[in-house]
């Protein structure tokens, strides 16, 4: 690739390709040594619990960094944390303009104003229907219909072909906001020619059409109504139209709506402000909700992922101070588990169903559906688009597999098979894979952003399996035992199964070993503090199968 001068069109996933969000895309144009570069997406995924302590987990930028020089902007398909939600971290290593829709820079703003510190990041606004440039790339942002506010999919013109990146979509002919997905403006571009479809393949394994969001404001109206006592309602706080559907069918049946969470409320703010929630009554606050009786209440709030601080876990352990349920009252999960998440839900809903609460789910009625396209609607796109390369983006292995098997299916003539990290020529030439760069993860710990060698995630983990002990050893001028080591154990057991103290058996443990050394060669200190911290593991180890992290000091008159 090194000796390539002619120029080339190529597309370079860090994220979201082989996974489920922390979603990034490079799109590159020149030769090899001399590319243009933009951006597509800057998202984040969630820590689990297998990284303690850890915020965020961010894609690997230092491909991108290392020759930002030549990176002319980033634009940004629609306001979900995978898409945008690590621009307030990363986009100090790249400081290059941001291009954003209305309500995605609002909301970015808003992110903003909740973090001390954050970077101020110029934003340029487009809306769909919007042309513009960035270096050799054409960029024309075409509507489509997803789960917030004006999501879009780009159509990225180079002088070697068009590439259609559809970001999130659906086909919803009804939708609870904004305008259908641009069906004629996608058959145009299909009829000007398209090299390539860098598609979302989410719900590739699932047939036919997903549900309209129309159909789940008229259920949940519909539920709201039957209803004899408060309903809650949880759903992700991005999902405006389904916060307008639940709202209005309250006002229509006569209930008042109180709104429960900061990130529900910021993105409420950010959607007053561009308009999308006119001729709503009025949220009422929380000092009022207690006077407002049981049939007439309707609540929307945050937690449908299980998150243990967000209002619905609160509130399923009747430890909220001004808002609570009682039996007959109903909670609807309107929303998707994200896999991961399933104990923590699980675990609120039993509290809940405990309390005789009622817990209604997307298998019991329609409360809930998907932003992304089923196998039908896939077809429907590529009958539009007609591309000649098809890429499948956004999802597990196991989507991609069913996203290209579909694709073979359709005729398309090629289907390129790409992981995060791996470069993939679009043009000239058939679409391979010609390079692979650095990618993978790196973490928001606190104030700091690092690999997890960095951020010593890997021996915070060891330490939540095995625990800390700390020893102190004090020796004399003479070399001898000032006293009994002092020992402090952390994440331990308290005592062995005879119930001997844990902190007793490693006292007796190192002392036993420093006193076996011989005097004159406890001179050498670190020969000391080996010994102590083998003696104590040991000791650990035969009482409690297993072996702790240790540390020593030694000491000397």
């Amino acid at each position: 690739m090194a000796n390539r001068t002619e120029p080339e069109l190529v597309f370079l996933p860090l994220g979201g390709v082989g996974e489920i969000g922390m979603n990034l895309a490079l799109y590159g144009f020149g030769p090899a040594q001399d590319r243009e570069w933009i951006i597509v997406d800057c998202g984040v995924s969630f820590a689990g619990p297998e990284f303690p302590g850890v915020e965020l987990v961010l894609p690997n930028i230092s491909f991108i960094e290392a020759q930002r020089d030549r990176l002319r902007g980033i634009v940004i398909t629609h306001a979900h944390e995978d898409h945008y939600g690590a621009l307030l971290s990363l986009w100090p290593r790249l400081q290059v303009p941001v291009h954003a829709t209305p309500f995605t820079a609002g909301m970015l703003q808003a992110k903003r104003e909740g973090e001390p510190g954050a970077p101020k990041i110029p934003v340029t606004v487009f809306r769909a229907g919007d042309r513009f440039s960035l270096g050799a790339f054409d960029i024309e942002a075409v509507n489509v219909t997803h789960s917030i506010p004006e999501p879009v999919a780009l159509a990225i013109r180079t002088p070697l072909g068009t590439v259609l990146h559809t970001g999130d979509w659906k086909i919803d002919a009804h939708p609870a906001l904004g305008r259908p997905t641009d069906e004629t403006r996608l058959r145009e571009i299909g009829r000007e020619g398209v090299l390539a479809l860098i598609c979302d393949s989410t719900n590739a394994m699932r047939e036919g059409i997903s549900p309209s969001e129309s159909e789940v404001g008229a259920s949940l109206k519909e539920i709201i109504e039957k209803a004899p006592g408060r309903v809650a309602v949880t759903t992700f706080s991005s999902n405006v139209g389904r916060i307008r559907a639940v709202a209005q069918a309250a006002a229509e049946a006569g209930r008042q709506t109180l709104l429960m969470g900061r990130s529900m409320k910021r993105v409420v703010d950010v959607a007053q402000e561009v308009g999308y929630l006119e001729g709503l009554p009025p949220f009422v606050a929380e000092s009022e909700f207690g006077y407002i009786p049981r049939e007439k209440a309707v609540i929307l709030m945050t937690g449908s992922q299980g998150e243990p601080r967000a209002a619905l876990a609160r509130i399923a352990r009747d430890d909220h101070p001004q808002i609570a349920l009682s039996k007959g009252d109903l909670v609807i999960f309107s929303s998707r588990t994200i896999p991961g998440n399933e104990r923590g839900i699980i675990d609120i809903q039993n509290r809940l169903i405990e309390r005789g609460i009622e817990v209604l789910e997307d298998r019991d009625a329609l409360v809930h559906v998907s932003g992304h396209p089923r196998r039908a609607e896939l077809r429907q796109m590529y009958e539009w688009v007609r591309p000649t390369i098809a890429v499948p983006v956004h999802g597990e292995a196991a989507h991609l597999a069913a996203h290209a098997e579909l694709a073979e299916s359709l005729g398309v003539s090629q289907v390129a098979k790409v992981r995060d990290g791996r470069m993939l020529r679009l043009a000239p030439g058939a679409a391979e894979i010609i390079d692979e760069v650095p990618f993978g993860r790196i973490y928001k710990d606190g104030l700091l952003i690092g690999g997890e060698e960095e951020m010593g995630i890997a021996e915070r983990r060891r330490l939540s399996f095995v625990g800390h002990v700390c020893i102190l050893v004090e020796l004399t001028a003479n070399l001898e035992l000032r006293d009994d080591p002092d020992v402090v154990c952390l994440g331990l057991p308290k005592a062995d199964e005879e119930g001997e103290e844990m902190e007793e058996i490693l006292i007796d443990a190192v002392a036993e070993a420093i006193e076996s050394i011989p005097r004159q060669r406890r001179k050498d200190l670190e020969l000391v503090r080996e010994a102590a911290r083998r003696a104590a593991r040991a000791a650990a180890n035969e009482v409690w199968g297993k072996k702790p992290l240790i540390t020593v000091f030694v000491t000397r008159a």
